[in-house]
């Protein structure tokens, strides 16, 4: 298993010691997503030291959040570059070992935002709809060479970030969801390994909402 951060290398030895400590060939690799070149180098190195690429998960994220008419073209194109071109340069990365190999998953991480919208998120939810566009494209493209792509969008999910989050924002958030309770990360992390799995085998170009019921 292979895995990458950009920044927080003490957090990422320590999840690479945990897996490696239950038994998982675990490695680590800092990158920045947004760069293309970058990328290459870290499929390149998956597919050396592990012998192929089985899985692929896009989940680069951030927000710059803020009204439109208040959203700097620096914040947009942040946001774009980590999101969404992220994701198109590890896709085309591992493109071709998954097209040899004949088999392969791709999951990438959208969000409710993408498919519903929501007042000051054009950026954020313009890169998170581009990625559903994105993933059904290259799921026709890959569907004739036994590849699998999929997305899912979570909803409101307990993280740092959303518990930094006023509470009134946090109240109307969890008041939009009919389970009433924000997902948890193992929430959509089971979604991510039921389509990565071979339960999914023949499901692709699909967008899975992990949500609560909120984009209904």
């Amino acid at each position: 298993m292979a895995f990458t951060f950009r920044s927080s290398e003490e957090a990422a030895r320590e999840i690479e010691h945990q897996l490696t400590d239950a038994g998982t060939d675990a490695r680590s690799f800092q990158s920045d997503a947004a760069d293309t070149a970058a990328a290459a180098e870290v499929v390149d190195a998956v597919t050396e030291d592990f012998g192929s690429l089985d899985v692929l998960v896009n989940n680069a994220g951030i927000t710059r959040d803020g009204l439109l008419l208040r959203t700097g073209e620096d914040d947009w194109d942040a946001t774009m570059e980590t999101n969404l071109k992220s994701v198109f340069n590890f896709s085309k990365a591992a493109y071709k070992p998954m097209m040899r190999q004949r088999a392969g998953r791709i999951v990438n991480l959208s969000s409710v935002v993408g498919l519903m919208g929501n007042p000051g998120q054009t950026s954020y939810a313009a890169s998170k709809a581009g990625i559903v566009g994105f993933s059904k494209s290259l799921a026709k493209e890959l569907g004739s060479r036994g590849v699998t792509v999929n997305v899912v969008a979570p909803g409101f999910v307990e993280t740092d970030m959303t518990d930094a989050m006023p509470e009134r924002a946090r109240e109307a958030m969890e008041g939009q969801v009919p389970l009433e309770r924000p997902a948890t990360p193992d929430d959509v992390a089971q979604a991510v390994l039921f389509l990565a799995s071979d339960a999914a085998s023949y499901i692709t170009g699909h967008v899975l909402h992990v949500d609560g019921g909120m984009a209904m």
